[in-house]
């Protein structure tokens, strides 16, 4: 359960703290107090979306934290799950940071952790219930949904939408070679002419680079031819000037002559004898490319129009060797898949007949479940209604066949008959206001009986509910109590009249700016927030006596239902 919740710096709530019991917590305060940001808070703690706006003006972020104690086995499986830390004592702290920037700071027990871990981890402690849940009951595509969390039907689900993915996969294959004879025509003769295309190419990995540099050599021949037989001339020399070589072998010549006349001369001409080896070598080197260069059969008219057939079919199949090579596998891929498209649809055809069968046996499994919990449903709800005050109301879950989707094949539509003889038809057309709150919370504790979260939260639930009605919400509420924590925001004296503990929401101006500010009721106090419920800000002794004695009847109540000791 919720043992406290701390804020700060959200809308007009600067600081603030509360700490909430078991048993039924009811939250009153004047319009404009601050209760929907006090749920506005638990639902950005539990990890809903939010936004930036709920940051105090001036503030650079704001932060809400939520203690809570005696956490379910469910949640402490779901921590596990996620490798996050659980305190042997049952006790959990959620806290989120929002910074202006929109980024979030979210920690589980000092954890770090995503939005979504902390919203997976919430939903599982505190379930909320607004006005706007009530209007989700007029919308019957959402109906299915609680029927199918009052049925714990999450196997039975899991089971067919994995068949029914399968179905829809082997579908869009059919669909894809069930192609018109003539489109498959006009495709096998554009693959045809373009495997044809690239198969007389010959298209090989690394020749347009090869060709290119190819290219830039035969461009500069004459150039290079020229240098290289200047060089050569000069170091092998020509029929009218010496080269290098036979300079040095005539001043080896020279020195041999005299080599006796002086030390070390010998060693000299060695030297001498090396740098002409390295002169023929290198000689040897220019004389093997000039023949290169000579023997180049290729021309660069030839080089050029081959690497134009390059270009044009670059353009169509890829920039790269590869693209292109790439794009003619694809196309002979494709070209068998057409020719073989008769075959490989009747594989499908018999396929998609027993996977159709498959996927029909675990609708109708799940219909079943359905039709079995529907009338469980309807049972329930029925008995919830007639404690609420509304004793000849028929509610029925009405399932329909549709065509296979991603739920089944059901149609379910909640229909209500508020009328003895009258016909049960869609809650849109028949509720009011005041009867789909009722609804609602009748819905809302079959479904938490069916096995649900530890604590409870109602947001006005008492909307267009004034009277006997109001009473009966009421003594509901805290039967759930009982077994459940619940936080109430609500305008109703009779309601505030059954609170386990009451808390007051109000306002305060200070230098300029507006403060929330929650305080626990005493009991001496409760009587005079009852009456200010009732009567507006002039109350009187006998509006307080009154308050008194709605008090004082709400506790005897709760005493005969045994949640007084």
């Amino acid at each position: 359960m919720l043992k406290s919740l701390n804020i700060e710096n959200i809308a007009i709530i600067e600081k603030a703290s509360a700490e909430f019991s078991r048993g039924l917590n009811i939250l009153t305060g004047e319009t404009g107090a601050g209760k929907s940001i006090l749920i506005d808070s638990i639902n950005a703690v539990t990890g809903e979306k939010t936004s930036r706006e709920l940051i105090r003006t001036g503030e650079d972020y704001a932060e809400v934290s939520a203690f809570f104690e005696d956490i379910s086995e469910d949640v402490k499986r779901r921590l596990s799950e996620y490798g996050l830390p659980a305190e042997e004592d049952g006790t959990l702290l959620l806290k989120r940071r929002l910074f202006r920037d929109g980024k979030n700071a979210c920690h589980i027990n000092g954890a770090s952790v995503t939005v979504s871990m902390l919203k997976s981890i919430g939903m599982n402690l505190i379930n909320i219930h607004g006005q706007r849940d009530s209007q989700a009951l007029l919308d019957s595509e959402r109906h299915i949904d609680f029927l199918d969390a009052f049925a714990v039907n999450d196997a039975y689900l899991s089971a067919y939408y994995e068949t029914f993915c399968k179905l829809q996969e082997i579908k869009s294959e059919i669909k894809k070679l069930s192609l018109d004879e003539s489109y498959k025509e006009r495709q096998t003769d554009l693959l045809t002419y373009q495997i044809n295309e690239l198969e007389n190419a010959e298209i090989t990995i690394g020749e347009k680079e090869a060709l290119t540099k190819k290219k830039n050599i035969l461009n500069n021949s004459k150039k290079l031819s020229d240098a290289l037989r200047n060089a050569l001339m000069m170091l092998c020399g020509d029929s009218d000037t010496e080269g290098a070589d036979s300079l040095v072998r005539g001043a080896i010549s020279r020195i041999s002559s005299v080599s006796a006349l002086a030390k070390g001369l010998d060693t000299l001409t060695d030297k001498l004898g090396e740098a002409n080896s390295y002169i023929e070598d290198c000689a040897g080197a220019i004389d093997d490319v000039l023949r290169q260069l000579d023997s180049m059969d290729a021309d660069i008219d030839a080089i050029e129009e081959r690497l134009d057939v390059i270009y044009k079919l670059s353009k169509k199949y890829g920039a790269t060797e590869e693209e292109m090579l790439g794009f003619l596998e694809k196309a002979r891929e494709e070209l068998q898949s057409i020719e073989s498209s008769s075959e490989r649809l009747e594989e499908l055809q018999v396929e998609y007949a027993e996977t159709l069968e498959y996927c029909y046996e675990k609708a109708d499994a799940l219909t079943r479940k359905r039709e079995d919990y529907g009338k469980k449903i309807s049972e329930a709800v029925q008995n919830e209604l007639q404690f609420l005050d509304m004793p000849s109301c028929r509610f029925v879950v009405n399932i329909a066949e549709c065509e296979l989707c991603e739920k089944g094949k059901d149609s379910v539509e909640f229909l209500i008959s508020a009328n003895p003889g009258e016909e049960p038809k869609p809650l849109g057309k028949v509720a009011s206001g005041g009867e789909l709150s009722r609804i609602m919370l009748a819905l809302k504790n079959v479904l938490h009986k069916a096995g649900g979260v530890d604590t409870l939260i109602f947001d006005e639930i008492d909307t267009g509910v004034s009277g006997s009605a109001a009473k009966k919400i009421a003594v509901k509420l805290s039967q759930v109590s009982d077994s459940s924590q619940i936080l109430c925001i609500t305008h109703l004296p009779q309601l505030a009249a059954f609170a386990d503990s009451h808390k007051f929401l109000y306002k305060e101006v200070h230098g300029g700016k507006t403060y929330t500010r929650i305080r626990e009721l005493s009991e001496e106090e409760r009587p005079r927030e009852l009456a200010r419920m009732t009567n507006g800000n002039e109350i009187s002794d006998i509006h307080l006596k009154a308050a008194a004695e709605l008090i004082s009847s709400a506790n005897s109540e709760k005493k005969k239902k045994g949640e007084i000791k």
